[in-house]
C-alpha cells in the first residue's frame, strides 16, 4: 500500500516536498515514480527511480526543478519540487512498478499506485 502525502497551496516560485510511504510489503527492489494528473486530461509521468537509488528519470517539464530520491530502510520515497509554476497545479500520485524506461515511463507500467494528493500553485 502507498499513501502520498504533503500537498498544498504554494505560490508561484515556491517549494513543496512530497513523499510516498509504502507499508505492507517491501518496495525497496522496485521502481519508484511520482505522476500527475489534471482534470480532463491524462495521467503523466514525473519522475522515477531505481530500486537501489542509483537512476533517476525526470519529465523534460520538471528538469532541474524537481528531485526525487528515496530512503529504502524507511520505505519511502519523496519528491522536493522548487521553483512551482501554475501549470504543476494537479492532483500528484505516487506509483512502484518493475518496468525502468529511460524515457518517459507510462502509467500502464506501474502496478502499484496510492492515492492522490493535490498541490495547488497559485500565480
Amino acid at each position: 500500500q502507498l499513501q502520498a502525502s504533503g500537498g498544498g497551496l504554494v505560490q508561484a516560485g515556491g517549494s513543496l516536498r512530497l513523499s510516498c510511504a509504502a507499508s505492507g510489503r517491501t518496495f525497496s527492489s522496485r521502481i519508484m515514480g511520482w505522476f500527475r494528473q489534471v482534470p480532463g486530461k491524462e495521467r503523466e509521468f514525473v519522475a522515477a527511480i531505481l530500486g537501489n537509488g542509483l537512476g533517476t528519470n525526470y519529465a523534460d517539464s520538471v528538469k532541474g526543478r524537481f528531485t526525487i530520491s528515496r530512503d529504502s530502510a524507511k520505505n519511502t520515497v519523496s519528491l522536493q519540487m522548487n521553483g512551482l509554476k501554475p501549470e504543476d497545479t494537479a492532483v500528484y500520485y505516487c506509483a512502484a512498478g518493475l518496468t525502468w524506461s529511460w524515457a518517459a515511463l507510462s502509467p500502464d507500467q506501474m502496478d502499484s499506485w496510492g492515492k492522490g494528493t493535490q498541490v495547488t500553485v497559485s500565480s
